[in-house]
């Protein structure tokens, strides 16, 4: 696919305020964990185990989106000083097809397998 490099802000920004309201709509708002599992209480229904696992269920889910917060934003960053597209560790333009499949990428193949190898 030869998508132009502008249009993957473009992107950026929609799959950012998409993953934002998916945090609002399945936790009636963006809060805090504090707060989420603060809420969440044990009653005659719910035995103390399976309100644990809800909760870590919920703090999993949290740090996940967070996570996927956080890659969006930095890319943003990256495209502001005019660095997206380009291997944070080699420097050498990532690939169309690998910012088609994942625009947040950090690293090309080569460094991004390396990087999994080493972690």
């Amino acid at each position: 696919m030869n998508t132009p490099i502008r249009l993957y802000r473009d992107r950026l920004l929609h799959e950012q305020a998409q993953l934002l309201e998916r945090i609002a709509f399945e936790r009636g708002g963006v809060i805090s964990q504090a707060a989420m599992a603060a809420k969440k209480d044990v009653n005659d229904f719910d035995t103390h185990a399976q309100v644990i696992t809800e909760r870590d269920i919920e703090f999993a889910m949290s740090a996940h989106e967070a996570a996927e917060l956080n890659e969006l934003d930095n890319a943003l960053q990256r495209w502001d000083a005019g660095r997206y597209g380009f291997c944070t560790d080699c420097a050498a333009a990532i690939p169309v097809a690998r910012l088609d499949a994942y625009p947040a990428a950090l690293r090309c193949v080569t460094c991004q397998e390396a990087f999994e190898t080493a972690h």
